[in-house]
């Protein structure tokens, strides 16, 4: 059997599940692996016939078991923020220097490299971790997945709002599984070395907007609430959300009104060869569930 030269570094996350199916689209299911770090993870991928490694990127050891062989790896970034966000990133960038790893492509967010958005903060230090490695690599500077707008819908349509404090700034949004495929081009294809992809939706909109297309998908009527943003943190922080959390969040609707989360360049759907979906399009599928 051949042993695969490929990687897939946080492949249970909702990304990396949308990454693995176009892979094996595109690719034998020979040619990589998934590396998961919970034992019922690693089960339901092997029961896909998928390989599957254990890793963990708070485990040195593991890493180094679990890249041993790889040749490019796609670093699919962690959901913890802040430092535990760069202790986790730098270890396995660590670990992939010491296995020899030739390329690394890396889900950053959207203008990293100039943004200051909290997210993007977090991002450019590992973008910079990178460089400094030495790792022929890319940068996949995802923008704003139109999932991230819908988590709230249940919400939205119960009360008819839907908060945030982006003003009138502009969302280019794509579904993940557009990210996903463009990720999984960029992983198992070639001239990727020391490219820096700004990835976003084909079509941009602001909050007002998104609310009257919720309003036309669902039938109900929604409207979209500005808050401040200390309000907005506040009220979220009310619902339940860790604080930390709710501050990105916010900071990111901040960034988003002064226009670092909107992108033109087409970048996004020139790679995965196709127009990106419309927002619209990707609110009446969650509706159809």
């Amino acid at each position: 059997m051949t042993s695969p030269t490929m990687l897939v570094a946080g492949a249970s996350g909702a990304l990396g599940r949308l990454v693995a199916n176009d892979l094996s689209s595109q690719t034998s299911k020979e040619n990589f692996a998934l590396m998961v770090r919970k034992p019922e993870d690693l089960t339901a991928y092997e029961t896909q016939g998928f390989t599957v490694r254990t890793g963990d990127y708070e485990d040195a050891a593991s890493l180094a078991t679990a890249f041993s062989g790889i040749e490019r790896l796609l670093l699919i970034s962690t959901n913890a923020l802040g430092k535990t966000r760069a202790r986790q990133h730098g270890n396995v960038i660590d670990a992939a220097v010491a296995a020899g790893i030739g390329f690394i492509a890396y889900t950053s967010i959207l203008k990293a490299d100039s943004s200051p958005m909290k997210l993007a903060v977090m991002h450019r230090t590992t973008e910079e971790a990178i460089s400094t490695s030495g790792i022929p690599h890319a940068f996949l500077r995802n923008g704003w997945y139109s999932e991230n707008l819908l988590a709230a819908l249940p919400q939205t349509l119960g009360m008819g709002q839907h908060f945030g404090s982006a003003g009138t700034g502009r969302f280019s949004t794509a579904p993940r599984r557009d990210y996903a495929k463009a990720a999984a081009k960029v992983l198992i294809g070639e001239g990727h070395e020391g490219k820096t992809y700004e990835f976003a939706g084909d079509t941009a909109f602001d909050l007002t907007e998104f609310a009257a297309m919720v309003s036309d998908a669902s039938g109900t009527p929604v409207t979209y609430t500005d808050m401040p943003p200390d309000a907005y943190r506040n009220a979220l922080v009310g619902a339940g959300l860790p604080t930390e959390m709710a501050a990105v969040l916010v900071d990111s609707d901040v960034g988003a009104s002064h226009g670092w989360l909107e992108d033109h360049s087409g970048t996004l759907s020139r790679l995965i060869g196709h127009r990106t979906e419309p927002m619209l399009e990707t609110i009446r599928a969650n509706l159809l569930g």
